[in-house]
């Protein structure tokens, strides 16, 4: 599945529950799927800062792909973080870079979540996009 097949799958999904305590409820789900981190990778440099929650973000560039590791102290952060897996993991860096990640606003999630809630989802595709950005660049791209 592309980028935006895969967008677009989402937006679906969400389009099918009327109100946002549903969505939230889908989101939750979501943050159960994740596998929790190894305690030795819940450190400082995997840290994401400006998040309500802790929230470690790992990413390791494999065959030209990015793969990301992801855990929360809190599931609706994890489900938030699945949500954005689901489009970028296993991606090259370049289309993680190209992506504006428009799904989020036509899903209707930022104006939903709280302000600190809001900054992390900011700060959590900030750091996604830096890797990308890095593992650009080490591999010559």
């Amino acid at each position: 599945m592309t980028i935006q097949e895969e967008k677009d799958a989402l937006i679906e999904e969400f389009e099918m529950f009327d109100d946002w305590m549903d969505k939230y409820n889908y989101i939750i789900e979501m943050g159960k799927e994740i596998d929790p981190l190894n305690d030795d990778l819940k450190i400082k440099k995997y840290l994401i800062s400006g998040c309500q929650s802790q929230l470690w973000l790992v990413a390791n560039y494999v065959e030209g792909k990015i793969n990301f590791q992801v855990d929360s102290d809190a599931i609706i952060t994890k489900g938030i973080a699945q949500m954005l897996l689901r489009v970028v993991n296993k991606r090259t860096p370049q289309e993680i870079v190209d992506d504006d990640f428009s799904f989020i606003d036509e899903i209707g999630l930022k104006e939903h979540l709280s302000p600190t809630r809001s900054n992390g989802l900011t700060s959590m595709i900030k750091q996604i996009k830096l890797y990308a950005l890095v593992f650009k660049a080490k591999s010559g791209l």
